[in-house]
């Protein structure tokens, strides 16, 4: 079986979604579960995790209202406002809501230091109280916040998406390897092995150095923490599904069966409690 851990869903509106510029054509469109779906039987994915692409309440509503619909998303990670004074309210109305899982925050469009500002990690500190889980979104030069997070929240069930946004670009990533390593020391603390595609050149795959990261994702967080994830559709800027889903199969063949499955399914349901 594979669950695809990051999956995202939108009816595309050029004002809300500025961030998906006219140089992203490959996206500029709606993207919904009947999309998504021609991949399932194709490329024998078996489910999805809906996550958020959009800072609202509605965005959490409509992604309750596809999964209500469509039984392969077998969670959803939401948005809140965590700093609300109302977020207790909010989060014992949202226990009705069986299929939503956790909440995450695109924290890599915000200033450094956004997480730990008191009353951001103190609204996410609450999720814990309510068995949520919290995704992480940061770029590599803003790792150090996740680690700061962690320290601060040890027992808070995070999940790192985007192996925390290597720079596949110009390969500098020693601050990236750094971050990492002291994320990793926390059990609580696991790692999507998604959106890889779009941290290089959009026009050519760099395997060697795709490699290079998940060799020391791998080492660091071990089989147990890593969940396979797409980032779809965004990863389409650099590639196809299954490109990435041959790639992905081909460096996880040097594991065993049972681990394999534990990477492409397992992990995943323990993590979201599917």
């Amino acid at each position: 079986m594979i669950i695809d851990s990051h999956v995202h869903f939108w009816k595309f509106d050029p004002v809300r979604d500025a961030w998906i510029t006219e140089n992203m054509m490959a996206i500029r469109r709606d993207f919904l579960p009947e999309d998504f779906s021609l991949y399932l039987n194709k490329n024998q994915v078996n489910g999805c995790i809906a996550v958020q692409a959009d800072q609202s309440d509605e965005e959490t509503a409509f992604l309750v209202d596809l999964a209500t619909e469509n039984s392969f998303i077998k969670g959803i990670v939401g948005w809140i406002d965590l700093t609300s004074e109302k977020l207790d309210e909010k989060l014992q109305n949202y226990r009705s809501e069986k299929l939503i899982k956790g909440f995450r925050h695109i924290a890599e469009g915000e200033k450094m230091g956004f997480l730990l500002k008191e009353n951001v990690w103190n609204g996410i500190s609450k999720l814990h109280q309510y068995n949520y889980t919290f995704d992480i979104l940061l770029r590599q030069h803003q790792l150090s916040d996740a680690v700061k997070l962690s320290e601060k929240l040890p027992n808070q069930r995070f999940i790192l998406d985007h192996c925390g946004k290597p720079d596949l670009k110009t390969n500098n990533v020693k601050d990236w390897k750094s971050n990492i390593e002291e994320l990793a020391k926390n059990p609580n603390i696991y790692c999507k092995v998604s959106g890889l595609l779009t941290q290089g050149d959009w026009n050519s795959i760099d395997e060697k150095s795709i490699f290079e990261i998940l060799d020391f994702i791998f080492l660091n967080f071990g089989i147990k923490r890593v969940v396979f994830g797409s980032d779809w559709p965004v990863m389409l800027l650099g590639g196809n599904y299954a490109l990435w889903l041959k790639l992905i199969s081909k460096y996880v063949s040097q594991f065993s069966k049972e681990e394999q499955e534990l990477f492409f399914c397992g992990n995943a349901v323990k993590y979201y409690r599917l």
